[in-house]
């Protein structure tokens, strides 16, 4: 992955998780991914040093743009040996792309015609891939050495070349030889990575587990787990998959790496349920996660950030003299809350959040952290928690919604049985 605002931390890598997942899924064991700074020699330094590991594929992402730092096609031509050429096709393609916001900017002329120049000059024999944006990707051999994919640095670009990269025929004969092996994933919620290490170590001690790789990752609250099994080791892979979730049952979220996201928008779909949200700290963080998904609006039927003890009575009818009685921070309020927003926007779901974020605010009684939720239904599920999160603000906010998120699912029947 190229580009110097990376290895500043200006810009996360959003590629280079994105591609090994990818790969991963295609077969390829991904070896290493390596970020370079838009330098010469640095990049030429890192495809040299991937190929000493003996690789047979190497995708890079960033440096195809028009100014003089984009640099990735001419290392690359470099690196396998080939003549840069114009692409007279690819040429005018870049120029039809460009002219109309050349027209309205007032920006064509000399420099944008070099640069569209710039852009369609490739290594000659590789295989052109017409650009999402202006830039066009590549694939072209190494002689006795690996494929090279070339393709653009924005996530969108890349993703959206994505497909044409896997149809490109060098691509396609060398995907053609990748031995394959169906990996499985697992997802629970609080659920410590710990206790999965805890239990792999202790089936290890009667079952050979050696073609089995296990990955864990901890995302939105949830631990992953993710099997990779070797080719043959498929039902090894699925037994193993079947004792972890035997194991920790109550843990699980999905057998087969579904998230809390995508179920419950399953489970309020299929089951006809609408939800309404009345948020406190989270501040609408768990309302703008609700909507992230296309069609969120057959489900979601509105929300309140109640934020001030005015507002939690003016908007959601949380009696002034509960809060008074047990606070703003209390199971009671988080109830009125939920009960509130249900009613007002006429949901099947209500919930309710309020809690400490912090820094400051916090008690003996309700230190920072402490974060009480509840779920209410129209048929008459209750659902509340009041645990003390860990973490800075920004994590507890993160956290309050991912739980929030889990109590949902609860209620909406989405959860294994």
């Amino acid at each position: 992955m190229t580009g110097s605002e990376l290895l500043t931390g200006a810009v996360r890598d959003a590629n280079g998780p994105w591609v090994s997942r990818e790969l991963g899924e295609l077969g390829f064991e991904v070896a290493q991914v390596v970020i370079v700074g838009d330098r010469p020699e640095d990049l030429a330094a890192a495809l040299r040093q991937v190929t000493e590991g003996g690789v047979d594929l190497v995708v890079t992402s960033g440096g195809l743009g028009p100014t003089a730092d984009d640099i990735t096609v001419e290392i690359v031509a470099a690196f396998v040996g080939a003549e840069l050429e114009l692409d007279t096709a690819m040429q005018e393609t870049i120029g039809r792309r460009v002219a109309r916001w050349a027209k309205r900017t007032g920006f064509d002329g000399p420099a944008l015609d070099e640069a569209t120049r710039k852009q369609a000059t490739v290594p000659r024999g590789a295989v052109v891939l017409p650009p999402v944006g202006t830039a066009p990707g590549l694939v072209v051999r190494r002689p006795d050495g690996p494929l090279v994919a070339v393709l653009p640095g924005p996530p969108r670009e890349l993703q959206g070349m994505w497909p044409a990269m896997l149809e490109a025929a060098p691509f396609a004969e060398l995907l053609a030889t990748v031995p394959r092996a169906e990996a499985r994933s697992l997802r629970f919620f609080n659920l410590p990575e710990s206790e999965i290490a805890a239990t792999l170590r202790d089936i290890e001690r009667s079952r050979d587990l050696s073609d089995v790789e296990v990955t864990t990752c901890l995302r939105r609250s949830e631990l992953e787990v993710d099997l990779h099994p070797l080719p043959g080791a498929e039902p090894v892979a699925a037994e193993l998959a079947d004792e972890l979730i035997a194991r920790h049952r109550r843990q699980l979220v999905s057998a087969v790496g579904a998230s809390t996201d995508e179920l419950l928008a399953e489970a309020l779909l299929e089951h006809g349920l609408t939800v309404a949200t009345g948020e406190s700290c989270t501040g609408g963080m768990l309302a703008s996660r609700l909507i992230d998904r296309a069609g969120s609006s057959d489900y979601v039927n509105g929300g309140v950030v109640a934020y001030s003890n005015e507002a939690k009575t003016a908007l959601l009818g949380v009696p002034a003299e509960m809060i008074a009685e047990h606070g703003a921070v209390s199971p009671e309020v988080a109830r009125a809350l939920a009960d509130g927003a249900r009613e007002k926007f006429g949901a099947s779901i209500g919930v309710g959040i309020t809690g400490v974020a912090g820094p400051g605010g916090g008690t003996e009684a309700k230190p920072v952290g402490y974060v009480c939720f509840c779920v209410t239904t129209a048929d008459g599920q209750v659902l509340a928690r009041d645990p003390v999160l860990p973490g800075a603000r920004g994590d507890i906010r993160e956290r309050s919604t991912d739980l929030a998120m889990h109590l949902l699912l609860r209620a909406a029947g989405g959860l294994p049985h």
